[in-house]
């Protein structure tokens, strides 16, 4: 066997990544020749929680034919095929992909038959050499021609170890030659620390493979309600006058959650809640928000006008900045006792253009709050001449949840029923569990997968995106470190620092009091 491959990316890759089989129609993703899918950090909690998972719930909507696939899992651990098969059922069968628990049990057995697990370093080539004969004897055994087998390999590992596991990847593990076949490398955020070093790990990473070739999975992408966006905004007629400088105040961007550091305390302190959360998730749901409609559905097109967007970011400025620290957040024994990182931001951005101007964009994330949920929330401006007098209502606004219980609703005042002449704010309603029910909400990881398997990048985040957000948030990263900004204390199961509630008032949101949107019982 070569060990020497060259970068192959068939023709095929290039007819499915124009997002025509973006929709996720329960049929076969396999073409001709085998799909062989490498989880590296197979040992790790990424992988046994989210990637092996979302691979046995695609096998079990038959996206995944066992006829056609083998999954192969790489890690440093030394552990035996079955090991790993231990490690993983429990995590299978916690997913809801079945309607009955014998049925699933049954289910996971025949996918665990189909993973299989190699040892070695990820810097060294005796592993990658075992792990690219193991893949060339199952594409033999399904009777592949050499070059035209698929290979994906998902890197469920710290980025650290990037730029080495790539270039084993491209030394020992690729196509012997171009008969259609691909190889595809998924990498998880966090993609860098900063700028500088997000463009020195592109870079090393971007010498190895072609950008077609690279997808940068960033889950939030792959949310029911967040796919969901680009179709509101430009296939309802209704949003077109409303969605602008002219009708919207303010708009919100919100991550919560109930819960600390449980345990990642070494993992985070490093990163913060604005790298983790903020930097990646939230920016890219602001970008469907208020880029611009691309000529196409091509993912070229899309990517094209998130840039437009973050390019017209302006620099953040301190007074629009609210840090805070959960009290106890020091007491998790792998965080520095003079930790500065933040478990909570409020931060305004405001976009520089003809659409935007003047509209703060409020991006909030934050943890041990008193409440889990993300949604984004879009606040219009007041009736001008108000006669009904119900200004004490509160504003208009169109509520996004994101998760839990997924939905999309109205805020909007109404007559109160009865003889009087009275208002209240009430909502229009979709639900998603009342609505849609019996229908399988697809998780983020199992869309994301799948778009890979297809060639689909539209959900993915291109390199001059990732760049251009980095240049957004690194001032401020760095402002942080040097102890120029510091976080506010706050107590475990509040709304978070007051001082975020009064800088969301200076940037002209209204609270609804008296108000709460509850969920439709089924």
């Amino acid at each position: 066997m070569e060990s020497n491959r060259p970068s192959t990316e068939g023709s095929r890759s290039s007819v499915s990544s124009e997002g025509d089989e973006s929709s996720l129609d329960n049929t076969s993703v396999l073409e001709s020749g085998s799909l062989s899918i490498i989880v590296l950090g197979a040992s790790g909690d990424l992988a046994k929680k989210k990637t092996f998972p979302a691979l046995f719930n695609l096998y079990q909507q038959g996206f995944l034919q066992s006829n056609e696939v083998h999954i192969f899992g790489y890690a440093r651990t030394k552990i035996s095929d079955d090991d790993l098969r231990d490690r993983i059922r429990g995590h299978l069968l916690q997913s809801k992909g079945s309607s009955s628990s014998s049925g699933q049990s049954e289910d996971a057995a025949k996918f665990l038959q189909l993973v299989k697990y190699i040892s070695g370093t990820y810097d060294g080539d005796e592993g990658f050499r075992l792990l690219d004969k193991a893949i060339h004897e199952h594409e033999v055994s399904k009777n592949s021609q050499d070059g035209s087998s698929r290979r994906l390999f998902y890197l469920a590992l710290p980025p650290s170890v990037y730029p080495s596991v790539c270039k084993m990847i491209k030394l020992f593990c690729m196509n012997k030659s171009d008969l259609g076949g691909w190889t595809r490398i998924v990498v998880e955020k966090p993609f860098g620390k900063d700028l500088k070093s997000a463009e020195a790990l592109s870079g090393q990473i971007g010498e190895l493979f072609g950008e077609e070739q690279i997808y940068r999975i960033d889950h939030y992408l792959g949310k029911e309600l967040v796919q969901n966006l680009m179709v509101l905004r430009f296939a309802n007629r209704f949003f077109y006058p409303l969605w602008n400088r002219d009708n919207i105040d303010n708009i919100q961007i919100v991550f919560r959650e109930d819960f600390g550091i449980e345990g990642r305390g070494g993992y985070f302190d490093e990163y913060g809640i604005i790298r983790d959360v903020i930097q990646n998730h939230l920016i890219q749901v602001l970008c469907l928000i208020a880029m611009e409609k691309p000529v196409s559905l091509s993912p070229e097109h899309i990517h094209d006008e998130k840039v437009k967007v973050l390019q017209s970011v302006v620099p953040i400025k301190d007074e629009e900045v609210v840090l805070g620290q959960y009290e106890g957040y020091k007491d998790d024994t792998t965080v520095p006792n003079d930790s500065n990182t933040p478990t909570f931001a409020t931060v305004i951005l405001r976009i520089h253009n003809e659409r935007w101007e003047g509209v703060p964009f409020v991006l909030k994330a934050g943890k041990s709050l008193n409440s889990t949920k993300a949604e984004i929330r879009v606040q219009f401006k007041e009736v001008p001449g108000d006669i009904f007098k119900c200004k004490k209502h509160g504003r208009n606004e169109f509520v996004i949840r994101l998760q839990p219980s997924e939905a999309m609703y109205m805020k909007l005042t109404v007559k109160q029923p009865g003889l009087e002449m009275s208002t209240i704010q009430s909502e229009l309603d979709l639900s998603y569990q009342q609505r849609y029910q019996g229908v399988k909400i697809p998780k983020a990881y199992e869309r994301l997968i799948l778009d890979t398997i297809r060639g689909d990048q539209q959900h993915f985040v291109r390199r001059d995106e990732l760049k251009v957000a980095w240049e957004i948030f690194t001032p401020m990263l760095h402002r942080i470190e040097d102890g120029k900004l510091k976080p506010i204390l706050y107590k475990q199961g509040s709304r978070g620092p007051v001082e975020a509630d009064e800088l969301l008032a200076k940037a002209g949101y209204t609270q609804t009091h008296g108000y709460k949107w509850v969920e439709p019982n089924l």
